[in-house]
């Protein structure tokens, strides 16, 4: 299935211990890139997370977010780092004592200080450790989904932008010929014009040889060949769907060069527009390739 890499998903999931909300958003990349921002009780599982989003996408930046609210005070998890508290505070008593000042440590603003609070997931609580794992799961197929319903327009537009290329190459092929014959006629009269004034003769013999030296030059059949095998290959990619986004994005390039060619070799002012529509039509369909996953 053809997919987008931008896209929005979400799940919410009540049970009795606890209630979780999963967001996860992504916009286009290279790589896969995935963020996260989780509460401290499901830093820990953030490897096996990361697994099942790799299931769900290959490319993109993904940034995923966790609100999870406890219900029972016994199923948090708090430690208070006693060791490092009390070096402060006997640091701050001598400090003190060393200015002839009495210090009493106010106990109630190291509730402020975060740093030495841990909060973490209950050890051996599987049962979390799944519910995240599901509700997480939940998100990214509603993420899929709206992924997948962006794909559907993006794989439409295509598709007609194809078709529209098509028809340009398809008139470029039949211009190609009356192209090289005008060209012959042109060269042979110019060249005529030229040996009458000199009071020559045309070698046939030799002329031929140069007409087909230009046949050779002007002939694009390969190019139009190719372009359109490049055209029914995007068409096939977009069909198959599946980890599509590079090789579109090559077979485009590859487009771009067989089209260059095209212009470069034919010389003609109806057959340049078209080259240049083609650039054109092919920019925006790049443009559009980069949101593919």
């Amino acid at each position: 299935m053809l997919r987008s890499m931008t896209g929005f998903g979400r799940s919410f999931l009540e049970e009795e211990r606890w209630t979780q909300i999963w967001e996860v958003r992504s916009v286009n990349g290279r790589h896969l890139d995935v963020r996260w921002r989780l509460p401290m009780p499901a830093r820990a599982l953030e490897p096996a997370l990361e697994k099942l989003v790799k299931r769900h996408a290959s490319r993109g930046r993904v940034e995923v977010s966790l609100f999870l609210q406890m219900h029972r005070a016994d199923l948090q998890s708090l430690a208070f780092n006693e060791e490092q508290a009390d070096a402060m505070l006997q640091t701050l008593s001598d400090f003190a004592a060393s200015r002839g000042d009495a210090y009493s440590p106010d106990y109630n603003r190291l509730l402020a200080l975060g740093f030495l609070w841990d909060e973490g997931m209950p050890e051996s609580d599987d049962a979390l450790s799944e519910s995240l794992e599901r509700g997480l799961g939940m998100a990214l197929e509603d993420w899929n989904e709206s992924r997948a319903m962006e794909a559907r327009a993006l794989e439409k537009d295509l598709l007609t932008r194809i078709l529209r290329m098509e028809e340009w190459v398809l008139r470029i092929s039949e211009r190609a010929p009356d192209i090289k014959e005008e060209r012959f006629l042109l060269v042979r009269e110019r060249l005529s014009e030229i040996l009458e004034r000199q009071g020559l003769e045309l070698d046939e013999n030799r002329f031929l040889q140069e007409l087909v030296i230009m046949a050779d030059k002007l002939d694009v059949s390969e190019e139009l060949t190719r372009l359109d095998a490049h055209l029914d290959r995007l068409r096939e990619l977009l069909q198959i769907g599946a980890d599509a986004g590079r090789k579109l994005d090559f077979t485009m390039q590859e487009c771009f060069r067989e089209i260059a060619t095209c212009g470069n070799k034919i010389q003609d002012v109806h057959v340049s527009r078209l080259v240049v529509d083609l650039k054109n039509e092919l920019e925006k369909c790049r443009e559009q390739v980069q949101n593919v996953e």
